[in-house]
């Protein structure tokens, strides 16, 4: 399973330039020299939460050294810290602490803290380079790659944002070592999110190494973060703003993030959110002549993953949530479902508009009461 510590180096083109990406058990300490010049003599702005930099704070330690001056932007954890108030609270300190458009900035922290870090830089006197450093998996796989950020309205997740490619993105597998086991599940369900619909041998990865990847071991991650960044990074340089085949990676986030909403962002973690996302995506896909296999393969390996019960939920009320989602258009939500062809069932998603909401409500009823249900 295991084999010796090695770094995956990758790259994604953009319109507005290149991001480096470094990928492995001690893809920190090898970026500190490769980002000296890219921090030599500026202003260095660090979003990351007073955890996180207990946490690992050491391993960052050298990069600022190579900065003339660093601050330190503390946002909460989790969720509650992409608010525009926060964002606003940021730009502040970073004007307050002299920075100028040729500052840099680096997100050091989760998925939240990364799409915060990014609306800051992407922002920041109208825009400034920044890097990712992602400290959980779910990050490493997912968030930060790709330019998006955004913050949080009461109305809805991510709805107000820009894109804005970060210039390094630095995932450091020996970072996620002080995970807990479900954080590390909820990371695999992005995972498998990719693999499912776009890299059938990452799949049977996950499937063959599913215990040493949840209990943190860096080296059998890396390989697995490096496939998951290769397949998003083939999908978003073909669309880099969400145009078209991009929107095949919403696998499983339109319930996911109607589910978040309706619970106010308690009770599920995002990956277990849109884990039911996925499931819920395969039951109407079924519903449509997706191979039986497809649905059992994914209910299998979920069931593996040990998810927490999903709480009780009202159909309605995700519906009326699911209809105000950002990506929805005009004429209503486009939905991302998986479809066998060819007697296929890996890498055919097809984006389906205008499901009924009547059949929406129903399938979501039968859904809640057993969301394992083929």
């Amino acid at each position: 399973m295991s084999s010796p510590s090695r770094l995956y180096p990758q790259k994604l083109d953009h319109p507005r330039g290149r991001t480096e990406i470094l990928i492995g058990a001690g893809a920190l300490e090898a970026a500190a020299e490769r980002l000296a010049g890219w921090l030599e003599g500026r202003t260095l702005a660090v979003v990351s939460t007073p955890r996180l930099r207990e946490l690992h704070g050491e391993a960052l330690a050298p990069l600022g050294r190579r900065a003339a001056h660093t601050v330190a932007l503390e946002v909460p954890d989790g969720e509650q810290a992409k608010t525009l108030a926060t964002a606003e609270r940021l730009w502040n300190e970073l004007l307050a602490a002299g920075g100028k458009r040729d500052s840099r900035l680096i997100a050091f922290g989760g998925g939240s803290v990364g799409d915060l870090g990014g609306f800051v830089a992407g922002c920041f006197l109208r825009g400034i380079e920044y890097a990712q450093i992602p400290t959980t998996l779910l990050a490493q796989v997912d968030a930060a790659i790709g330019g998006k950020t955004a913050v949080d309205l009461a109305g809805g997740k991510n709805t107000v944002g820009v894109f804005h490619h970060p210039a390094w993105v630095v995932s450091d597998t020996a970072l996620l070592a002080t995970l807990g086991r479900a954080e590390l599940a909820c990371g695999l369900v992005e995972v498998v999110k990719m693999a499912l619909l776009l890299d059938p041998p990452l799949m049977e990865r996950v499937e063959a190494d599913l215990e040493p990847l949840l209990a943190g071991d860096a080296v059998a991650l890396a390989p697995v973060v490096a496939a998951a960044t290769a397949a998003k990074c083939s999908v978003v340089e073909s669309d880099p703003e969400e145009g078209g085949r991009r929107r095949v990676l919403n696998f499983g986030h339109t319930l996911g993030h109607a589910i978040e909403g309706v619970l106010k962002y308690q009770q599920l973690r995002h990956g277990e959110a849109v884990a039911y996302g996925m499931l819920f995506a395969v039951r109407l896909a079924e519903r449509r002549g997706l191979a039986a296999e497809f649905g059992e393969r994914l209910r299998r390996l979920l069931r593996r993953l040990a998810l927490p019960p999903l709480p009780a939920l009202d159909p309605e009320a995700l519906c009326e949530f699911m209809a105000r989602d950002k990506k929805a258009l005009r004429t209503g939500l486009v939905w991302v479902l998986p479809t066998s062809r060819g007697g296929e069932i890996f890498g055919a998603p097809a984006m389906v508009p205008g499901i009924d909401r009547r059949e929406l409500r129903a399938e979501l009823g039968a859904f809640l009461a057993e969301p394992f249900a083929g």
